[in-house]
């Protein structure tokens, strides 16, 4: 077991509520409506109310960053919190944001903490997604496509990785969205669909690539003590790591491991676990490239091993490895990273339905930004 002099938050700190909006195409709503809807549904998830509430963390929207953020949705919820903070890394922020939230807790600043995202890119602006920035530019590498499909070569080049294993991951996301009535793509596809859908960035089809999406998505966190007066069983936080890999893509040393290997590392032995531990997975798929590198910097296979790993439905519902059971990023919501975070959660309390995983005791979520240029870990457990 992991020492607790080593790692002072190891399960003290618990997820209490969980709440989003639907996804898809929300005309109407602003970011912020969507980040007040979203923790109004939390907290009634955690039979919370907003005057309980002393802390609110926002990831920043991706579709139009602000300045000054959390405070905007902290006075849109009539709160004066103590703790406000919007932490920018991209799709690993949310994890990010609930080891602030333990952070807080732990110094006294807080006892109840709200964490959230919601943005509107599909109805509001998506000028973000086009944007040409870093060194990248002057290599003609327009937006996170063409660079996740410059990793996918490589990894194909180093590997052997097949379409066909790419393939597996869209099929099984689309497959356990099928299940979701939240989700925001619920038709299955075939092998057959995939390869008759159109490359966006070759290797890359239509299917490797998570959709634009409105939405919103909050978890509150509390202490271990606070959590034992609430109205759900809470789910534990575990561990926790980041690892950010920070450089631009062409100039990094290797794309074909990412921040997930030393964030996994650092996530799971604070948690004391092994892979073999692990029920199900929850992780960032805006490519499908992404989960099969994850998956061995997780250690739950070899590197090189991923694309094999993922066929034969082992990463399907009844399979030895769960992943993404509400759909992940490529079939329930292109947003960043809360989402997964919430999945866990629900599948941990037994709360799925049709798409539950039976006995479910430890789950790992990962969050990753940017190109591969960040990367946090979370492990959550049903019980302490």
């Amino acid at each position: 077991m992991a020492s607790t002099a080593r790692w002072p938050f190891r399960r003290r700190y618990c997820v209490v509520g969980v709440g989003n909006t639907p996804y898809g195409k929300l005309p109407g709503w602003s970011h912020v409506a969507l980040n007040v809807e979203a923790i109004k549904r939390a907290l009634d998830d955690a039979g919370l109310n907003k005057d309980d509430v002393d802390g609110v963390l926002t990831k920043a929207p991706t579709s139009d960053f602000q300045m000054l953020y959390s405070a905007r949705v902290a006075q849109a919820l009539g709160l004066s919190p103590k703790v406000t903070a919007t932490i920018d890394q991209a799709g690993a922020s949310n994890i990010g944001l609930i080891w602030y939230a333990m952070s807080v807790i732990e110094a006294g600043m807080a006892e109840v903490v709200v964490c959230s995202y919601g943005d509107n890119p599909l109805t509001g602006s998506r000028a973000a997604y086009r944007r040409i920035g870093g060194d990248e530019a002057a290599y003609g590498l327009m937006g996170a496509p063409a660079g996740y499909a410059l990793i996918t070569r490589r990894y194909m080049a180093e590997f052997g990785l097949k379409p066909e294993q790419l393939a597996a991951v869209a099929i099984a996301c689309r497959k356990h969205a099928a299940l979701n009535p939240n989700a925001q793509f619920r038709e299955p596809i075939t092998l057959e669909d995939y390869f008759n859908s159109r490359f966006v960035v070759e290797p890359l089809r239509l299917y490797d690539c998570c959709p634009i999406t409105d939405g919103g998505a909050a978890v509150v966190v509390t202490s271990e003590e606070r959590a034992r007066d609430l109205k759900k069983p809470p789910v534990y936080i575990l561990g926790v790591g980041q690892s950010h890999p920070a450089k631009d893509l062409v100039l990094r040393e290797n794309w074909t491991t990412s921040g997930a290997k030393e964030s996994g590392r650092i996530a799971f032995e604070m948690a004391g676990i092994t892979p073999k531990d692990v029920d199900l997975v929850q992780l960032y798929d805006c490519f499908t490239i992404v989960p099969i590198i994850t998956l061995e910097d997780y250690g739950f296979c070899k590197k090189g091993e991923g694309g094999a790993f993922v066929e034969g439905g082992r990463i399907e519902l009844g399979g030895e490895l769960p992943m993404n059971t509400s759909g992940g990023l490529l079939a329930e919501t292109g947003m960043p990273g809360m989402q997964l975070i919430i999945e866990a959660v629900r599948q941990l309390r037994g709360e799925c339905g049709p798409r539950q995983v039976p006995g479910a005791k430890i789950a790992v979520v990962s969050n990753q930004g940017g190109i591969m240029t960040t990367h946090a870990t979370l492990v959550l457990g049903r019980e302490k």
